[in-house]
């Protein structure tokens, strides 16, 4: 069997065994196959050097069946629409498995951010608004950031949506700095959501959380809180981090006998990339990239970009791992899914395991309808509850129907959806 590099053909295998299981209709499986809705556009920007470049920009709706589309959007040089396909498809279930009434969406731009000054990533963010305002807003389709843009970018989305519509919007964007109506917690809320499902699959499996170890991949947003989340809720040690060099156009391990995720913060770049020399000079070792999924460890997190373990870079995955904690959207190919499972690694799958983000954007969303703000405390209280309840619902799903965690994410998550389709008359 060929391994499909494709993304969305990943996501349409993936959704394809669930329909099996759910023995659906075809004509809910053609429905949901397919995005309701795709946007592809083109966006001028001027540079400030004066010249004019132009950016594709896509924003793709999924299915709003729970309520409206709800997704980041990623600037990246290797931005396709069949990664926002994906995505958007990825983001419907995350939300139905997380029960919180969101649709799924995606967005990006091909376009390398760290390439372009201050002002024209604004210029750029405001372009993408100027294409799309007339298809967002809060009860239509709610943006959020990814890969390659932060919460200053949302809050010139938001802005510019503000402009235009003439009226103050914050809720037509989450994740904007807080000033501006974003929430508290946002910030660690994928990362910690990540570390508390692995928290309760340690539970599940009988781990000692306080002499476990984790390898993680990527030191973005995400990994980065599921590092610091990792060694000070759980105790565990964080044997190493790898991540990609945007000035060296490659991916390195750093490895220590337990990385201080706070310190490596302070030598990263907003996308990511770890310097180098720093952390050599701080005493860490530097490996390639692909070094983190071998280590002996308890735990592998991947959380940087889909479809990082393959049927080959899988067969690298130490006999001693005993959780694979998908903090990216994507990370495991189905070829590699049949080597986990032969080697019986507990899978806590992507849109399980990585939904703290979305769930405090919906957080977001309530206190800007509320025009009332949470306390830290309590946005991540909440965010417990709503991740734990959601492990829990998963996991009887994969032992009352004895089959593999990812196949049990999707017979709830698919099975909410339909349930919606059907009360609202599509099928």
């Amino acid at each position: 069997m060929t391994e499909s590099k494709n993304p969305f053909e990943l996501a349409q295998a993936q959704f394809d065994r669930g329909a099996a299981l759910l023995d659906l209709p075809q004509e809910v499986r053609d429905i949901l196959r397919q995005p309701l809705r795709e946007f592809r556009f083109q966006i001028p920007v001027r540079m400030d050097d004066g010249s004019a470049r132009v950016f594709s920009g896509f924003r793709v709706q999924h299915n709003d069946a729970r309520g409206p589309a709800k997704g980041g959007i990623r600037f990246h040089p290797n931005e396709t629409v069949d990664t926002v396909r994906a995505l958007a498809m990825w983001m419907t279930w995350k939300c139905a498995v997380a029960d919180i009434p969101l649709g799924g969406g995606k967005g990006g731009v091909i376009v390398n951010p760290s390439t372009l000054t201050v002002n024209e990533k604004e210029r750029l963010c405001r372009g993408w608004v100027d294409q799309m305002w007339q298809n967002l807003g809060p009860r239509m389709d709610v943006p959020a950031p990814d890969v390659g843009t932060t919460p200053q970018m949302m809050g010139w989305m938001m802005d510019e949506y503000s402009r235009l519509t003439g009226e103050y919007s914050p809720g037509v964007v989450t994740g904007k700095p807080v000033d501006i109506g974003g929430s508290e917690g946002r910030t660690e809320a994928t990362g910690y959501g990540v570390i508390f499902a692995v928290r309760e699959a340690m539970k599940h499996l009988g781990i000692d959380s306080k002499i476990s170890t984790a390898a993680i991949q990527g030191f973005g947003n995400v990994a980065q809180y599921a590092a610091i989340a990792f060694r000070e809720m759980l105790g565990g040690a964080v044997k190493c981090v790898s991540c990609y060099d945007q000035r060296d156009r490659k991916s390195y391990t750093y490895s220590n006998h337990d990385i201080d995720p706070h310190f490596l913060q302070t030598i990263t770049d907003e996308y990511g990339s770890i310097d180098k020399t720093k952390a050599a000079a701080a005493g860490y070792t530097i490996e390639e990239g692909d070094a983190w999924l071998c280590k002996d460890v308890d735990v592998l997190i991947p959380a940087a970009l889909e479809g990082q373990i393959n049927a080959e870079t899988a067969k690298c995955i130490n006999p001693n791992v005993k959780i694979l904690a998908e903090g990216a959207n994507g990370p495991t190919t189905l070829e590699a899914d049949e080597i986990i499972k032969h080697h019986g690694i507990f899978l806590i799958p992507d849109f399980l395991c990585n939904a703290g983000g979305v769930i405090t954007s919906y957080f977001e969303s309530v206190q800007n309808d509320m025009n009332y703000y949470w306390e830290k405390e309590e946005v991540l209280q909440r965010l417990d509850q709503k991740m734990t309840s959601a492990f829990y619902g998963v996991l009887n799903m994969a032992q009352d129907r004895q089959v593999y965690m990812r196949d049990a994410a999707y017979l709830v998550a698919i099975d909410r959806v339909v349930r919606a389709m059907r009360f609202r008359g599509w099928v």
